[in-house]
């Protein structure tokens, strides 16, 4: 598989880079015909050196169109047309300066694009490491309480009663439920990660993956209203309708959590110019100043140790929402409200009509 990919790279960059140069000989005969001089050729193969260079991976590519199109203009744009002739008066120099340009210009490109990679490699890193921060808590603290109630049952099985024996069952099970959660915002995460190209997406009616979403919600929290707000119109989007509705799924949860005093939940879609704005409002508590600005970065845990341990969703839950929302081009902010409670909002791209 790997051999095949590699073939394919090599294919596809020949392809970029002859299609590239077709198209700056067509340029340059077409000009030849309207421009009574050829100073003009050896820049805009300069250029097109610059475009090999930017779409095309490696030195290789940008190099070898460098010498091409120091040979080619040689050979059909320089008098005597289509025939190599190297005694021009000041030929060498020229030549040879087009040819360090060209050259210079692939090196400092193909540079540039190795420096954004690493860039890139470190941003991941580090989400990496705060994603398995706050995945090493969620994990361990329903864990320690699967445990714990059934360390409790095991062992005073005989003087507990039946109703907390129940209660410590349901507690079992609560905790498992939220590992679950955790498992699915996992895999979420490994389902963007894991994709080399663009995510699927699909034209999705926002009501019903709104809908859906909060049917799941009111599944674990029965007694918080949920209103939705949406124009009479309707309007698709394209999504991934799984990781979207778990999207809203997670910001309903945090809502209802982290509000401590949330009674009613508000769910705003509207559509914009060219994006879809999602919004969920809360008439809750609010959410901390200091841990606003970095509540989407997968860090919660650390900044606010009394927020994690009351629910935990907040920590990897909203850092999946955030991997999720940017891989359909789209972005997350919160803010608290002046009235009381918080607001966090996300768009996405509204597609073509």
């Amino acid at each position: 598989m790997k051999r095949k990919s590699k073939w394919a790279d090599v294919g596809k960059n020949c392809f970029i880079t002859i299609i590239i140069l077709a198209a700056a000989s067509a340029i340059c005969f077409l000009l030849q015909r309207l421009v009574a001089t050829d100073t003009h050729v050896p820049l805009i193969f300069v250029l097109t050196v610059l475009f090999i260079s930017r779409l095309t991976s490696g030195y290789l590519y940008g190099i070898a169109a460098s010498l091409l199109a120091v040979i080619f203009v040689n050979y059909v744009f320089t008098y005597p047309y289509f025939k190599f002739d190297f005694t021009i008066t000041g030929y060498p120099l020229t030549f040879l300066t087009m040819l360090a340009v060209a050259l210079c210009v692939s090196a400092l490109t193909t540079q540039i694009k190795r420096q954004e990679q690493i860039r890139l490699d470190i941003e991941k890193e580090k989400m990496r490491g705060n994603l398995l921060r706050a995945i090493s808590h969620d994990i361990r603290t329903p864990l320690t309480g699967i445990v714990g109630s059934a360390s409790a049952i095991i062992d005073n099985h005989q003087v507990l009663s039946d109703e907390r024996k129940l209660e410590l069952t349901e507690d079992i099970r609560d905790e498992g439920q939220w590992l679950i959660r955790v498992v699915e915002n996992l895999l979420s995460v490994t389902r963007i990660n894991g994709n080399t190209t663009e995510l699927t997406t699909n034209p999705e009616l926002v009501e019903e993956i709104a809908d859906s979403a909060v049917r799941k919600f009111k599944k674990r929290f029965p007694d918080v209203k949920v209103k939705i707000h949406i124009p009479a119109e309707v309007f698709l989007v394209p999504m991934d309708a799984v990781l979207i509705e778990q999207v809203i799924v997670n910001l309903l949860e945090n809502s209802a959590l982290h509000g401590k005093t949330t009674s009613v939940i508000n769910i705003g879609i509207r559509k914009q110019e060219q994006t879809v704005l999602f919004e969920i409002e809360d008439d809750g508590i609010g959410i901390k100043s200091e841990i606003l600005p970095v509540m989407f970065e997968g860090g919660l845990h650390a900044h606010d140790e009394e927020e994690s341990d009351s629910g935990r969703n907040m920590g990897i839950g909203l850092s999946v929402c955030m991997s999720i929302v940017k891989a359909h081009g789209g972005n997350m902010k919160a803010e608290n409200k002046k009235a009381g409670g918080a607001k966090v909002s996300f768009y996405l791209p509204a597609g073509k009509e």
